[in-house]
């Protein structure tokens, strides 16, 4: 019930909410809201005093359709970001697949290595194998952003998302990774029916049964909206609460998340009721 990290042991007996700092001009949700230096690293203090135990740093939007970003880009909008964040004194995930951005933010001290691709661009894999301690989350993505809701997937997707990342993780420890530095993630909305995202939330168990903690990412995602029919991502905040209170209760022990203060709020209503004593 702990992840180990470059600088923390986070013990996951209690919920960890993961705090979304996106330094891009284009995100589904708040693009361009964050993308300076001085507005991102409000944003990140904001999300703290809010009660987020651990922020996650994003220069690439990653929406259905939203293209590349070149490396250069990306390292301009991230690096001074994370310069700055890991003197915060929480845990620092980024949000990136690109190798050479991985080897620049753990230098930098970053502690999570947060990736849609689950290691399998380039050298990814040599990056987080080589380091001594990072913590990293392998998420599920069917295609890519580009294409993965043009063309989502068929069939049972709990069973394919649970062998996939089955099969990445064991690939990581196999290179000497050790599992308490591995968290999970199914990809809710990353080339997914919407029936589809709801069958891994219900059936969440089976992905906890691999003996990994479960990262769930379920903020403002255009599923809450289809069956909400709040078409505008800000308006999905209530939905968005429910959804990581749901993912709590069937399992996952961190939720990531743009609305820090509902949702930790939520979690205390709901940790109370269970007499589980969260702070």
């Amino acid at each position: 019930m702990h992840w180990q990290t470059s600088r923390f042991n986070i013990d996951l007996h209690r919920t960890q909410v993961m705090g979304i700092v996106n330094v891009t001009p284009d995100s589904f949700s708040d693009g361009g809201q964050h993308a300076e230096l001085s507005s991102a690293m409000s944003h990140a203090e904001r999300l703290l005093v809010d009660g987020a135990d651990i922020l996650d740093i994003g220069g690439e939007s990653t929406r259905p359709g939203s293209p590349a970003v070149p490396l250069d880009e990306e390292l301009a909008r991230v690096l001074p970001v994370v310069r700055e964040a890991v003197k915060l004194g929480v845990p620092i995930s980024v949000d990136t697949y690109k190798p050479e951005v991985m080897a620049r933010v753990l230098d930098l001290g970053a502690d999570i290595i947060n990736d849609i691709w689950a290691l399998r661009q380039g050298e990814a894999m040599d990056v987080v194998a080589a380091h001594p301690d990072c913590g990293v989350c392998l998420m599920h993505m069917h295609r890519d952003p580009q294409t993965m809701q043009a063309a989502p997937m068929s069939g049972d997707a709990v069973e394919a998302v649970c062998a996939f990342l089955r099969q990445r993780a064991a690939a990581l420890e196999a290179r000497g990774v050790i599992a308490a530095r591995i968290a999970l993630d199914p990809g809710i909305g990353f080339g997914k029916t919407v029936a589809q995202n709801f069958a891994l939330l219900r059936e969440q168990a089976q992905l906890l049964s691999l003996g990994y903690p479960v990262l769930a990412g379920w903020s403002r995602k255009s599923s809450l909206g289809a069956v909400t029919g709040q078409d505008d991502p800000a308006g999905r905040i209530s939905a968005s609460v429910a959804a990581a209170l749901l993912a709590v209760q069937n399992g996952a022990r961190v939720v990531r998340v743009h609305d820090v203060r509902e949702t930790v709020d939520a979690l205390k209503v709901w940790s109370a009721a269970q007499g589980l004593g969260e702070d």
